[in-house]
């Protein structure tokens, strides 16, 4: 589970890195622009971290409100969950709130 996790992060991460870096490219040259749902969609998806280093790197959509907070937001979500996965304290969470909603049969 641990390799999977690494390897759709990293995936996500680059791909979300690259589309930023093409939306910029787009940009400066007039061509049709990367929707901001799309760039937002694999911020959430995993690739926070890539977005937000490429919009430090090619400044690109940095002051660009509400896309810059929700960007930041990803990203400390993304940070949280993998600090608590690190620590061993997602899986209880997990299983608690699902104990919680789960239906009596």
């Amino acid at each position: 589970m641990i390799g999977y996790l690494g390897y759709w992060l990293i995936a996500a991460n680059l791909i979300a890195f690259i589309q930023m870096v093409r939306d910029k490219r787009f940009a400066e040259r007039g061509l049709q622009r990367i929707p901001e749902s799309t760039l937002l969609f694999w911020a959430f998806l995993g690739g926070a971290f890539g977005t937000v280093a490429a919009a430090r790197l090619v400044r690109h959509k940095t002051r660009k409100q509400p896309f810059a907070t929700w960007m930041l937001i990803w990203l400390w979500l993304q940070i949280i969950l993998l600090l608590l996965w690190a620590f061993g304290l997602l899986e209880p969470l997990v299983a608690s709130v699902l104990a919680r909603i789960a239906l009596p049969a």
